[in-house]
């Protein structure tokens, strides 16, 4: 009896499966007709072939306007950081 009563679980839990919306995934692998996304595991990037290039002047140059956000955003922790400019 308990043989049955397990087999009539897994048929209403696969009934409400069925009856489900489709995800996003299973939606386009149906229009494309390939699974969305790629199978497998995405390329591992190497890093040895990168290249860092700046064309930044040096020195930097920084507004007046910049340096005054800075302050006031961080001002608390500049003053942890380095110390107070109050006496």
């Amino acid at each position: 009896m308990s043989d049955r009563s397990d087999e009539d679980g897994a048929d209403k839990t696969r009934s409400r499966r069925s009856k489900r919306a489709p995800t996003a995934s299973e939606q386009l692998e149906e229009l494309l007709g390939y699974p969305w996304p790629f199978p497998g595991r995405p390329p591992k990037h190497d890093l040895s072939t990168w290249t860092v290039t700046d064309d930044w002047p040096d020195p930097v140059p920084v507004t007046e306007a910049e340096i005054d956000v800075f302050e006031r955003w961080f001002g608390d922790l500049f003053d942890e950081l380095f110390g107070s400019s109050d006496p």
